[in-house]
């Protein structure tokens, strides 16, 4: 027997070799997570620098030390919006809490494949369980399970396959679809995907908090169905991204049952805060509809990449995504695999680690507690924000995010628009904190997100003072 050529065996190291490099890794996460706090809200001042330098690397022969290569990393790093910080009100914030890294290392190095039941057993039962948890928090009836996706996207895409499964058949012609003009791209991204033509696609308007009109939609599709058209799912939102609306849960339930329609809910953001003190009467009814798309990475702060959807009838997502592969034949557990027959996935990452595990570490009632904090903090800047003349408040904030404008005095250079992203460009300008905008009928909008759980009264405190303070500074340039 011929001796192992060692340079073919450089990717297994010795005991000595993962512990130095744990270490290394353990210390620049630690050094990390303790600068996150004075870190810049967003620093991408040289990125482009930064990734010019990454593009000319050439591909490496040789391996280089793991001290020299984290700090090759480390500007890529720096150089970009600071999503997991306090002042990052932007967008949707991504927290990216610590148990759930602990978690994708242990799952990362065990590498298990759990999509297949009979592959890992206790695993594939830690993500259903967890499935099931998140069914029960949404208040969902026993027996409603799900899969774990890699967003909102992939969720609403699954839910919808499995709508036209079940309500159109292989045939799917004439089918329509029905969501509000503030739906997320997600959504006619996915009918697009399932094969729907922009025919089939019904927008219908919202109301002055830009939820959507329950009249408007019963009136859409019976109008649909009196030309000839086949209505089968409509999807309402618990919390836009854009201003956090919640459509009329329980009457878009109500006209798509009488009607005979799919119910579906987008509550990629806003689902979850159902967790919250008071969250049943935020978004009544959650629980009743047909199936639901959450995304953990969101409202329950775990990194990017773990979305969910539940389903009242588990089985509509196997009739639609079942599929016989001849070479796993070995492992068929009864009359079906495991998830693979549940998802568009075959292979994936072992995702419901990252929520199992932080949910046995911290408790539910840690994500209640944050979740609840969010949405007293949000009120408390409306409430401030509203008390000053030069902002209007677009809307009362209907879960944790805030969207509102600067007004201009009269005979100000600037228009109201203009004024208003000045404004946020000045308060931007700090790096304290981070705010985006959005654009609703004309009018510009600053727009702030609260959902890090690293977000608290402080820095919130700081975001509206600074608003008011460069505001007030504006308005005297004239």
């Amino acid at each position: 027997m011929t001796t192992p050529n060692r340079s073919l065996q450089p990717l297994d190291p010795d005991a000595a070799q993962l512990e130095e490099w744990l270490a290394l890794a353990s210390r620049y996460v630690q050094e990390h997570l303790a600068g996150l706090a004075v870190a810049p809200s967003w620093n991408t001042e040289g990125a482009a620098e930064v990734a010019a330098r990454i593009a000319a690397e050439p591909l490496p022969a040789g391996g280089r030390p793991l001290a020299d290569v984290l700090q090759a990393l480390d500007p890529a790093i720096r150089a970009s919006f600071t999503t997991a910080g306090p002042g990052y009100l932007a967008f949707i914030p991504g927290g990216g809490i610590p148990t759930a890294a602990i978690a994708d290392l242990i799952a990362c190095v065990t590498n298990r494949f759990v999509n297949v039941d009979v592959a890992a057993p206790g695993l594939a039962e830690i993500e259903r369980t967890t499935l099931r948890w998140l069914a029960e928090l949404m208040g969902m009836p026993k027996g409603s399970n799900g899969i774990f996706t890699s967003g909102g996207s992939l969720s609403n895409l699954a839910a919808l396959v499995a709508a036209r499964e079940q309500l159109l058949g292989e045939d799917f012609r004439g089918g329509t679809l029905y969501y509000s003009e503030d739906t997320h791209a997600c959504v006619a991204k996915a009918a697009k995907v399932a094969g729907f033509p922009k025919a089939a696609l019904r927008v219908v308007p919202v109301d002055a908090r830009r939820r959507m009109r329950a009249d408007a939609l019963a009136s859409m599709i019976d109008a649909d169905r009196a030309q000839g058209m086949r209505p089968f799912l409509v999807c309402a939102n618990a919390g836009t991204t854009n201003t956090g609306a919640i459509d009329p849960l329980g009457q878009v339930l109500d006209i798509a049952r009488a009607r005979g329609l799919w119910a579906h809910v987008d509550g990629a953001y806003g689902g979850l805060f159902r967790i919250a003190d008071g969250g049943d009467a935020l978004l009544p009814r959650l629980g009743e509809f047909d199936s639901i798309a959450l995304d953990p990475h969101k409202c329950l702060f775990l990194p990017y990449g773990t979305g969910a959807l539940l389903m009242k009838d588990p089985e509509a997502l196997r009739a639609a995504h079942a599929t016989t592969v001849a070479y796993l034949q070995d492992v068929t557990h009864g009359e079906t695999l495991g998830f693979t027959d549940y998802t568009p996935e075959l292979s994936r990452d072992f995702r419901g680690l990252r929520v199992w595990l932080p949910f046995m570490v911290h408790g539910v009632d840690a994500f209640r507690a944050q979740l609840t904090e969010k949405l007293a903090l949000t009120r408390w800047a409306h409430e401030r924000l509203a008390a000053e003349p030069l902002f209007e408040v677009f809307d009362p904030p209907q879960l944790s995010v805030l969207a509102f404008s600067a007004r201009p005095p009269a005979g100000h250079r600037l228009d109201a628009n203009a004024f208003s992203a000045e404004v946020m460009k000045r308060v931007n300008a700090r790096k304290r904190v981070f705010m985006s905008s959005t654009l609703i009928e004309g009018r510009y909008l600053i727009r702030i997100c609260v959902v890090s759980f690293r977000t608290h009264e402080d820095r919130l405190r700081d975001a509206v003072e600074g608003l008011i303070e460069e505001a007030r500074g504006l308005a005297v340039e004239g």
